[in-house]
């Protein structure tokens, strides 16, 4: 059985009639994923992801609308971050009001009882995949989760696609939003972090953008002081697979970061940033997205909110 998108890793003491069955649409007898661990694990396998599809979980496909137009996997619907996101350029990773979520997200779909899927291209895209599954599980919803190696291993597995995109959902969903702050942090926050040194801030961006570049368009240059440079794409193989967790600690070790470290992490507007809270929490670290990221902390007053160039 498959439980409310509210429900923490303590599942096992809700009453049965919080965890409502989904019924499969494609094949009896998949093996179902225990929903206590959904609630921990925010990235699953291909097999996996066929699995919670059979048994009617939503589908969201996040890739450029080109790819999306080469084939889509049948039943899912088609989505971008930014119909989730703030429409002004210093605002732009900032999530909508909640009012405005709930509108958009129960037109894609989004039930409490039902778990979320969502698929994206490692190797072409941005991490659309983890910021959506990062939002969503900031938003109250403990069953979304990525699918290890995008929308090409989860094809792979022989799940049905088809050519006809779909941007809303033919029956809406009831998703209510339940705001968690496990997962983010605001601009002032991070301020303070700055002065009270209790996390480690990363810097998921390229390194040129690290060292003073503004490709995308930052209004201004640089880092956040303190900020330690870690590309996300450093956590993926060639073929677009996260690494296996001990590799991914041992990556994180070489900058000085543990298991036990705090961490919050940043880019250009929380994009990038969110694939990888998606990633470090599913292997169990404390972390946290600022989602504003660097068009919102170079936006405002460089005496309040400095940026380093060239050094730490």
């Amino acid at each position: 059985m498959l439980c409310l998108s509210g429900c923490q890793v303590n599942l096992a003491l809700a009453p049965a009639s919080d965890q409502p069955s989904v019924v499969p649409i494609a094949n009896q007898s998949a093996a179902a994923i225990d929903p206590q661990q959904l609630a921990v694990q925010w990235v699953v396998s291909p097999a996996e992801a066929k699995s919670l599809i059979q048994q009617g979980a939503t589908v969201l496909d996040a890739r450029s609308s080109g790819l999306q137009r080469q084939g889509i996997i049948a039943g899912s619907i088609a989505v971008s971050w930014q119909q989730f996101s703030q429409t002004s350029r210093a605002e732009r990773g900032m999530l909508l009001s909640h009012a405005q979520l709930t509108q958009a997200l129960r037109a894609v779909g989004i039930s409490n009882h039902r778990p979320v899927v969502v698929l994206a291209d490692p190797l072409q895209g941005w991490g659309e995949d983890g910021r959506i599954v990062w939002m969503l599980r900031s938003l109250g919803h403990s069953q979304a989760v990525l699918v290890n190696g995008g929308y090409a291993a989860a094809v792979a597995t022989g799940i049905p696609i088809e050519s006809v995109i779909a941007k809303n959902a033919a029956t809406p969903g009831d998703f209510t939003v339940q705001r968690r702050i496990d997962w983010e942090i605001t601009r002032d926050e991070l301020k303070q972090n700055l002065q009270t040194a209790q996390a480690t801030i990363i810097d998921v961006r390229e390194t040129r953008e690290f060292d003073g570049s503004t490709p995308y368009g930052e209004p201004r240059a640089g880092h956040i002081p303190g900020a330690v440079h870690f590309y996300y794409r450093e956590l993926l193989d060639e073929n677009g697979k996260i690494l296996p967790r001990a590799a991914i600690l041992a990556k994180l070790q070489t900058k000085g970061i543990s298991p036990n470290t705090q961490i919050i992490a940043y880019c250009t507007a929380g994009v990038r940033a969110g694939w990888l809270t998606a990633v470090l929490a599913n292997a169990g670290f404390q972390v946290r997205n600022y989602a504003g990221s660097m068009l919102d902390w170079a936006s405002a007053p460089a005496a309040e909110y400095p940026l380093v160039v060239g050094e730490r």
